[in-house]
């Protein structure tokens, strides 16, 4: 791939990475909640994932994905409900929550929740599967240009993990008190619920 391509994809994969979606969020949460190594260790969950959508990207399943509105259909509704879930139970979190900061995250749990916000999004999968697809030299193999757009792009993804993390401390000196930190908790769990009501309502890209 020409030093041109790479020069235009990489400021479009990192703005994509920056986008402020369901992941970006937790992980500026865990931050303010439990600091800034929490926060970037937790942000780990989403990579396999992501890993996993760069490889079905690489060998067509996002194809498939985006054919199939029954498929489109189940995966968005598990995603949707999962997500709804999280921000209701972060909103409802109050004394519970702050009981959780003093005594300490685990970040296995925190990880999960990262894990599954990832992985029951179909649209992140099309995202991939449609923004890798322009960068593509047709006159070459798909699969090893993928992979290599997909590698840059996990690795944009993690200093974007780092970026929102940085917010999130910053946002954590609000949170010491229990009023900064129940009002954190409340609008992360509301753009959580919003993201999971986009997505309920959300269309599968139309058929070429």
């Amino acid at each position: 791939m020409s030093l041109g391509i790479w020069a235009l994809f990489v400021p479009a994969a990192f703005a994509l990475n920056m986008f402020p979606g369901p992941n970006n969020v937790l992980a500026m949460t865990h931050a303010a909640r439990f600091g800034f190594a929490t926060g970037v260790l937790a942000a780990l969950g989403r990579f396999p994932p992501f890993a996993f959508f760069v490889l079905t990207a690489a060998v067509g399943l996002g194809a498939v994905l985006a054919t199939s509105a029954e498929l489109f259909a189940a995966l968005k509704i598990v995603g949707a409900v999962y997500l709804i879930w999280l921000g209701v139970r972060m909103m409802r979190s109050g004394i519970a929550a702050r009981a959780e900061t003093e005594a300490g995250a685990r970040i296995g749990t925190l990880a999960a929740r990262e894990f599954w916000t990832a992985a029951t999004n179909p649209k992140a999968m099309l995202v991939f599967t449609a923004f890798f697809a322009p960068f593509v030299d047709p006159a070459r193999p798909a699969f090893g240009q993928i992979l290599a757009l997909g590698g840059v792009a996990l690795g944009l993804e993690f200093v974007a993990v780092v970026l929102y993390a940085t917010a999130g401390t910053h946002v954590g000196r609000f949170t010491r008190s229990p009023r900064g930190l129940l009002v954190v908790e409340r609008l992360s769990g509301a753009a959580l619920v919003a993201a999971g009501v986009g997505l309920l309502f959300a269309r599968r890209p139309a058929s070429p």
